[in-house]
């Protein structure tokens, strides 16, 4: 019998209605909910350049019309997705910013003082920056950036009556969300308004016939051939530079822009009319998260919060003594990443520390952790970074990063050929009393202090020789190139992760089978591999119950008889970006076993990439997994919704967010624990949270 599974993109349109949910809770603050609405604009831009793209390669080179039938299902998905967008914002947010006293105008509705206002700034700080481009014979039509906002102008020639066509390119640079007037009056439009309100000071001595807002989306992944490439990052900088001419997968346009004009636009990019999406309100609603920055109302967002400082942590001095006494767990954001920077900073500036060794998908602009690991190498140290130049959307602040660490004196390594880096370890090498030590940060998060305070992370310290000696033995595959490492720990993509998570479920399976106890529980970011999903599907129907939280995309079908009657599948979403990756075995018979890692259960992830799984050997550490961790996850669920069998989600709770959430519990718990840590003045700590999964 074939494996019951949902499709993995219709899946993840599921997910994306739930982050756009958010934008439409009442219960939540107000500016929030616009930072849901552009979170999920943003990520449905992402699905097109990455998945949608991916479906209309295989549909260009497939004749079976099953292909076909699915593009038009997932673009017809997409459609009421996009459609309930901008019902979220005008009949929903807009009515409740003006209730708050903050209007937004369209186009239409700028009055004749705001034209007047506008019409000087037009002449000074927008005009100068636009360039016009005709299209006709002698000007073919331009390539267009990809996501970038564009102008189609339809303009007449009153001597001949010629009609022409143009296209206006806005620069980024530019502000795409303007404020208008001052106190009472203060109200706020999009650029593109004001441009469209003064686009026939581009064109004189010609007839405005309209003007019409759109954009296009294009295939944004990245095909580089490493066995070709001679050097890995300059191809890649050379395919990221070729980006902005993938193929067109979407175009979004002004819903009242006349037929002809779209079709004329979608045969001069090569797109059919089923890839146009009129667009009735902002063509690009992720610019309007830029609100939440230009209306001081703290009233209207989430309460500030400052992560807390747990007392083994504050004395920063004290920090790798404490290590060598015992492992030491942070879960990120409700407890400070700042240790995380300490262990790496402190290292640097160590007369014992011989060499630091760490791995670098994702991090901050200003990232305080390779300007240690700079420090690090001008101190003389052996500093080895394995640095993940594919890293989606982050490609090129990692080349730039590699190039600042190699000028330092730092190795810098790109990791195994046909693989993305994508585990999270730091390995610090002291001299100790003649000896050499370890010691080892692990991670289910990236090393980036910004998006630490907005994801829900584990961090892990630990001294322990055997893992250490893992750790280790993973940096030596990374940069030496080991084909058939044995690591006694660590559960190690993609060597052992898939077979080794696979036979830990199977272990629950024979438990119960046998009428011990058994459990399992399970937090990922996505569900894939149809491998794992099999191997529940066995453990539900030997009678294990199987708990999962799965924020994103979940194949996997709860509720199938005989099948995944014993399976239960729950997503939170909220605040906080549900990153972090956890794994309980009741290993009956044996003390319990918990895992951490940077691994969800996807085929990338088990076969296409180095991923890193960890164990909690500390009977105490495993111990606040069960009584915290799991318990809130357990018993919180005003923030969870649950996976129906036909692909739905429902509220845990009837009332939903008015009941007791999760992470409202965890913010709760981290101030009980650790109330020193929260004395001082209130920072920033706003969630982009519920971002595309990855």
């Amino acid at each position: 019998m074939d494996t019951p599974m949902f499709n993995r993109e219709l899946s993840w349109l599921s997910f994306d209605r739930r982050v756009l949910e958010l934008a439409e809770d009442e219960t939540l603050p107000l500016l929030e909910r616009v930072r849901f609405l552009s979170i999920a604009s943003s990520n449905l831009d992402e699905f097109f350049e990455i998945r949608v793209a991916g479906i209309m390669q295989q549909e260009e080179s497939s004749s079976h019309p099953a292909t076909r039938e699915f593009l038009q299902e997932v673009l017809g998905k997409a459609r009421l997705l996009v459609e309930a967008e901008q019902a979220c914002w005008k009949r929903s947010l807009l009515p409740a910013l003006i209730a708050q006293g903050i209007s937004f105008k369209s186009r239409e509705q700028l009055d004749e003082f705001d034209r007047a206002e506008l019409s000087p700034r037009f002449d000074t700080e927008i005009l100068p920056a636009l360039t016009p481009l005709a299209i006709d014979p002698s000007h073919p039509f331009p390539v267009l950036t990809n996501k970038g906002l564009y102008l189609l102008a339809l303009l007449r020639d009153p001597t001949d009556g010629e009609i022409r066509r143009a296209v206006v390119p806005v620069p980024r640079v530019l502000a795409r969300v303007l404020a208008v007037g001052q106190a009472e009056r203060r109200s706020f439009t999009l650029l593109s308004h004001v441009v469209q309100l003064f686009i026939h000071r581009l064109f004189p001595g010609l007839e405005l016939q309209g003007s019409w807002a759109f954009r296009i989306t294009r295939n944004s992944d990245l095909y580089v051939d490493e066995e070709e490439a001679g050097n890995l990052l300059e191809a890649i900088e050379e395919e990221i530079r070729n980006l902005r001419k993938g193929a067109p997968v979407r175009l979004e346009i002004e819903a009242d822009v006349p037929e002809g004009e779209m079709l004329w636009l979608l045969k001069s990019l090569g797109l059919s009319a089923e890839n146009a999406f009129r667009i009735d309100g902002p063509v690009n609603l992720l610019r309007l998260g830029s609100l939440i920055d230009m209306i001081p109302r703290p009233d209207l967002l989430f309460p500030t919060f400052i992560p807390a400082l747990p007392p083994e942590f504050a004395d920063p001095t004290k920090l790798y003594s404490r290590i060598a006494q015992q492992d030491l767990l942070l879960h990120h954001p409700y407890e400070s990443f700042t240790p995380v920077v300490e262990f790496i900073r402190q290292a640097a500036r160590d007369d014992a520390v011989v060499a630091i060794k760490l791995t670098l998908y994702r991090t901050s602009g200003d990232s305080p952790v390779v300007e240690a690991l700079k420090e690090a190498a001008r101190n003389g140290k052996q500093v080895t970074a394995l640095v993940e130049l594919r890293a989606r959307f982050d490609e090129l602040n990692n080349i730039e990063w590699a190039r600042q660490l190699e000028e330092a004196g730092a190795h810098v390594v790109y990791g195994l050929s046909g693989l993305k880096t994508h585990c999270k370890a730091c390995l610090v090498v002291r001299q100790e009393k003649g000896v050499l030590r370890r010691y080892a940060h692990l991670g289910t998060g990236n090393y980036n202090p910004k998006t630490a305070r907005i994801y829900t992370d584990f961090s892990l310290f630990t001294a322990d020789e055997e893992v250490t000696a893992d750790v280790g033995l993973l940096f030596n595959v990374l940069t030496g190139n080991l084909s058939r490492p044995k690591f006694k720990h660590l559960l190690i993509a993609p060597f052992d992760l898939s077979r080794r998570i696979v036979d830990l479920i199977d272990a629950e399976t024979s438990a119960a089978a046998a009428g011990r106890t058994a459990g399992i529980f399970a937090k990922v970011n996505s569900l894939v591999d149809p491998d794992v999903i099999k191997a529940l599907y066995r453990a539900s129907s030997a009678g294990v119950k199987v708990e999962l939280v799965v924020r994103g995309i979940c194949c996997l079908k709860p509720g199938v008889p005989g099948k995944s009657d014993n399976i239960r599948v729950r997503s939170f979403l909220g605040r906080f970006l549900e990153h972090s990756r956890l794994f309980r075995f009741e290993n009956s018979g044996g003390d319990s076993i918990v895992l951490m890692g940077s691994a969800d259960w996807m085929p990338r992830n088990f076969l296409r990439r180095v991923e890193c799984v960890f164990p909690l050997r500390s009977k105490s550490l495993r111990k606040r997994i069960d009584t915290e961790i799991l318990a809130i996850y357990s018993e919180r669920t005003g923030d969870a919704k649950e996976l129906q069998g036909d692909g739905s989600y429902l509220p845990c709770q009837p009332n939903g967010r008015q009941a007791a959430c999760a992470q409202d519990a965890f913010l709760s718990l981290s101030r009980r624990l650790a109330p020193e840590s929260i004395i001082g003045p209130p920072k920033k700590a706003r969630g982009r949270s519920v971002r595309r999964p990855r």
